[in-house]
């Protein structure tokens, strides 16, 4: 089969699984919804979460987890569904589009400045606790950014406005460390973690909506925001996962986010003297993070696990970066056909990590599914600005993919 033909095939078949479960599952860090692990205190807490994650049997129903909505799963898909429908102009993806949004309405965590959301589970990590639906600045990116995609596919001016309020949640209610010269955006309005990533969301998150908004103090924040993580990027490119001794890790999918945040940064903000630090973290990212074949690595030392959520990053990012820099496009061949082979399941879904020695075969909504779409969607962008050729290529029964004119779209195809 051909890569073309795997790709629309690989859509077809994970948005048909996705619908089929309502966009509804599990999520790697969703023990503490079970009446059983909810033990008292952090450790026992961490502890319950990593049982279930590191399992290569699932057992959810075994300690009476159920499938829930995950707010960013749902985001993710409500991103993937006006993309769809701007490749097709079919109303079932369209209708699906509005159905996600008021979901995710009512879904919005209040109390706050703006439109914001977090998890459907409670949360311990190594620094705080978080109880179900506390708002996070990441969580809140990533659907805000759903909002925008979905205002530019669908023209809802409803749509432009919640992603906007979304931007007074982290201006306003998100804590940050301040600086002379910087600042840094904490994870959640109830913690004062300095992470590299989430204050990079943040900031790019308000720099697009200073730009749509024109909106000094978003921009001077941003401006601020990215001052303080491009401080600490190592010279190779790099950048530790956070400034405490314990978050002194590099991985994978959070340098994947640091780029693309980068990039959006550079893109809605017009400082293009920063274009150096994101190429050389580009460089870093495509030499560490890679094995010779294209799998990503969850750590530069170490190839496993390799995680669902590793690939899928990789192939927005290297899709992103093959756009403006050719040199990528290889490395994001090798990477999606990797994955396509190696973490696909005949039934269309992804599995979640692939060891040494086993594949833990689960599949799980938000990590899995609703990022690997998002991943293939990216990869047809990629695809529609560079293809100069008229090509088209089934897309099973109802759709042809049409790549034409620089311009890819799905037809209904001519039976």
């Amino acid at each position: 089969m051909a890569q073309e033909e795997m790709i629309s095939e690989s859509i077809k078949a994970l948005w048909i699984y996705c619908q089929k479960n309502d966009f509804c599952g599990y999520d790697p860090h969703d023990a503490l919804n079970s009446p059983y692990l909810h033990w008292p205190g952090k450790l026992p807490k961490q502890i319950a979460i990593q049982l279930l994650k590191r399992s290569p049997v699932n057992l959810r129903q075994l300690f009476g987890v159920k499938k829930g909505h995950n707010p960013k799963g749902l985001g993710l898909f409500f991103s993937g569904a006006s993309a769809l429908y701007r490749m097709t102009g079919e109303d079932e993806f369209k209708s699906t589009a509005y159905r996600m949004a008021e979901q995710l309405a009512r879904l919005k965590s209040d109390g706050y400045s703006g439109y914001c959301w977090g998890y459907n589970f409670d949360w311990q990590s190594r620094a705080f606790y978080l109880p179900k639906f506390t708002p996070t600045i990441v969580a809140t990116a990533f659907i805000g950014n759903a909002f925008f995609d979905a205002y530019e596919a669908l023209k809802d001016e409803e749509f432009l406005k919640i992603a906007i309020s979304a931007a007074k949640f982290i201006a306003n209610d998100i804590k940050r460390t301040t600086f002379e010269d910087s600042l840094c955006f904490s994870y959640s309005p109830r913690d004062k973690s300095q992470v590299h990533n989430a204050n990079m969301l943040g900031a790019a998150y308000l720099a697009k909506a200073a730009f749509y908004e024109d909106n000094h103090d978003y921009a001077e924040l941003a401006f601020r925001a990215v001052e303080f993580s491009l401080s600490y990027q190592r010279p190779d490119g790099s950048w530790l996962y956070g400034i405490s001794p314990s978050q002194n890790w590099i991985d994978n999918f959070h340098t994947g986010y640091m780029i693309d945040c980068l990039g959006d940064y550079i893109r809605y903000s017009s400082r293009y003297e920063l274009e150096r630090n994101f190429r050389r973290a580009a460089r870093y990212y495509a030499a560490n993070l890679f094995t010779d074949e294209g799998a990503p690595k969850y750590y530069p030392d170490q190839i496993y696990p390799i995680d669902i959520h590793s690939c899928s990053q990789a192939i927005i990012t290297l899709s992103k970066l093959a756009l403006q820099f050719e040199d990528y496009s290889a490395p994001l061949e090798k990477c999606l056909n990797w994955t396509l082979h190696n973490m696909r399941d005949p039934s269309g879904y992804f599995y979640f990590q692939k060891n040494r020695f086993y594949t833990n075969h689960i599949s799980y909504m938000r990590w899995s599914q609703a990022w690997m779409l998002k991943a293939l969607i990216e990869y047809c962008g990629y695809l529609e600005k560079i293809r100069s050729t008229a090509s088209v290529i089934a897309l099973g029964e109802r759709y042809e993919l049409r790549l034409e004119n620089n311009r890819f779209s799905f037809e209904r195809a001519k039976i």
